[in-house]
């Protein structure tokens, strides 16, 4: 059987595609493809692949998790099985830790590789969503502040400007830490609203079913709400800017060297990645780049359940 990691990242519709997968997951499990979502990794089975304070050593919670899963995938290959899509963005961290750290999953290499032995070395194939680092940090940001964060100021923004980690980094880790399994690339500009599409990238399934594919959940907080948000709690919003629509915090020379820094990633990706990842960019008849993102002034493509522990 076939396991096939879904890492999201987070705020590249991964909530969209959880909630196509369990739309269709019946279906899907007919054609012999099953699906652990959120629901699934987030109720015990996973419990201890990264250690929880305060309970057992290390070795015996992860010694623990690895007897849980082999027992779920034994169950799963009975069944008939012959694919299984694991899909949960918070394998692979949290934003609000990338918000900490003014960086893009700077552990991604040690969870992953907790991961990649959890599952006793069978993972077959990765999937991980990339987006421009000025619509990614902008979505976070705005994720962030509508559940009670302050609004960042002009020197957070710096920081995750002028901090010298992109998304070749994060693959580049997580190929490190993973070592043989297969590692897809699906750019959020690309793929957003295209969970079926995905589907097909992961598993090469034909003619993926169509139910719930353009839904579309868990969007960041516009501008307007944003501003509700924050003066209910008595928050200055005018902290947020002016403006209308998405917010957009960041200035005109912070978001062009953030989209400069995608397109770079992008090229090395599309250049092969050192033989480390493979960049999908066809839909089937669609091809990338017909419709550049709102805004975009440089070449390449610059530019969504969250923050719930594995347990």
């Amino acid at each position: 059987m076939e396991i096939i990691l879904h890492l999201g990242a987070h705020r590249t519709a991964s909530t969209s595609f959880q909630h196509y997968m369990h739309a269709n997951r019946k279906v899907l499990a007919a054609r012999g493809i099953g699906y652990w979502g959120p629901d699934v990794t987030r109720d015990g089975i996973l419990t201890g692949v990264i250690p929880v304070a305060g309970r057992s050593s290390v070795t015996e919670q992860l010694h623990r998790a690895r007897g849980r899963i082999a027992l779920r995938l034994r169950k799963a290959e009975a069944a008939g099985l012959c694919q299984l899509v694991v899909s949960d963005e918070n394998m692979i961290g949290a934003p609000r830790r990338n918000l900490r750290g003014s960086r893009l999953y700077g552990d991604i290499g040690d969870r992953m590789a907790r991961f990649a032995n959890a599952f006793d070395g069978r993972i077959s194939r990765v999937a991980i969503s990339v987006r421009g680092q000025d619509a990614w940090w902008s979505s976070a940001m705005a994720f962030a502040v509508g559940r009670g964060h302050r609004v960042p100021g002009p020197d957070d923004l710096d920081r995750l400007v002028t901090v010298n980690r992109h998304w070749r980094d994060v693959i580049t880790d997580l190929a490190c830490a993973m070592g043989g399994p297969e590692i897809i690339v699906l750019p959020h500009e690309v793929y957003a609203g295209l969970p079926d599409e995905k589907l097909r990238q992961m598993t090469g399934i034909d003619s993926p079913p169509r139910k719930a594919a353009r839904d579309w959940l868990n969007r960041a907080p516009d501008l307007a709400e944003l501003r509700k948000l924050v003066t209910a709690r008595g928050g200055d919003d005018a902290r947020l800017g002016e403006g209308t629509g998405r917010w957009r915090p960041f200035d005109r020379y912070q978001t062009l060297a953030l989209q400069e820094a995608y397109s770079d990633d992008l090229f090395w990706l599309g250049a092969g990645a050192d033989g480390l990842a493979r960049l999908t960019e066809e839909t089937g008849p669609v091809k990338a780049g017909q419709n550049p993102p709102i805004g975009q002034t440089t070449r390449g493509h610059p530019n969504d359940e969250e923050e719930r522990r594995l347990a």
